[in-house]
């Protein structure tokens, strides 16, 4: 009796607490629907007047259209996802494959980055890019991506990397080939799952940034999603909370479609990444 309703109990347990974590979201979701004045008065998730006015003046309520801060935070993520594609992909190559000076001392130095956390180095970075001009501007958001600084990443491809038989390599340099054809058509296509889990990751972690974005982006015009919602509370006027839900939602709903169509990317990766 215990073995059969073991699971339908667990089952259960699951759904319950998974509804309670997605209450906040979903709870948010049918607020933005709700006039202003119903919005705190009203904790169900029954919607009982359907209202797309706080998505017309959320959208238009700020100096800019909303539409292009989701144009800047595309443009730096797509920036950041480029940099990390290329730069850590290389780096795991040559960590996984190439043997050098000091190797396992220079990973152990990178995988020690990934517990340095990021309030750490801002300021003394800051201070470079305010020397050299690239305050307001995307450069010091993307940039650093090309140098390979997100170690979790390098960490990721070079435990992939290692899963791949050596042989393809012995294979293909037998034919003549060097690394940079090894990596390129050999590697690279067997990567796709590591890739794909970058892209992903990178994508969320970029898009869902505040405190970076703070730090550097101080104009209007170089604004991105994140920035655009924290200007809609202002603690010296009353705050249009139905427009910070709405655009709280747009700003959600990329995050949510790249998910929910790279969740095979995601899991395959990192099952296949665990698993070397």
């Amino acid at each position: 009796m215990r073995r059969k309703f073991g699971p339908v109990v667990k089952h259960i347990v699951l759904i319950i607490v998974g509804l309670i974590m997605l209450y906040p979201v979903l709870w948010m979701v049918v607020s933005s629907l709700r006039p202003n004045d119903a919005i705190f008065g009203d904790p169900s998730l029954i919607l009982k007047t359907f209202d797309i006015d706080n998505y017309v003046n959320g959208w238009n309520a700020l100096t800019y259209p909303f539409g292009k801060y989701l144009i800047n935070s595309m443009i730096i993520v797509l920036g950041c996802i480029v940099g990390n594609l290329v730069s850590c992909s290389l780096a795991a190559y040559a960590f996984a494959r190439l043997n050098f000076k000091s190797k396992r001392w220079w990973f152990g130095a990178m995988l020690v980055t990934i517990m340095l956390p990021v309030h750490v180095i801002i300021v003394p970075q800051y201070i470079m890019f305010s020397q050299i001009g690239w305050v307001n501007t995307y450069l010091p958001l993307i940039v650093p991506k090309l140098l390979a600084t997100d170690a979790f990443f390098v960490f990721l491809m070079v435990q992939f990397i290692r899963g791949i038989p050596r042989e393809l390599d012995e294979a293909a340099r037998i034919d003549g080939a060097g690394h940079a054809r090894i990596f390129f058509q050999i590697i690279m296509p067997l990567m796709v799952p590591a890739l794909g889990t970058t892209t992903i990751f990178t994508f969320i972690w970029t898009w869902n940034d505040f405190f970076s974005q703070l730090i550097y982006l101080t104009k209007p015009e170089m604004a991105t999603a994140s920035l655009a919602v924290r200007q809609f509370v202002d603690a010296q006027s009353a705050t249009d909370w139905g427009a910070v839900f709405g655009m709280s939602v747009v700003s959600l709903l990329p995050v949510f479609l790249v998910f929910l169509f790279g969740q095979r990317f995601l899991l395959q990766g990192i099952a296949t990444t665990g698993g070397k």
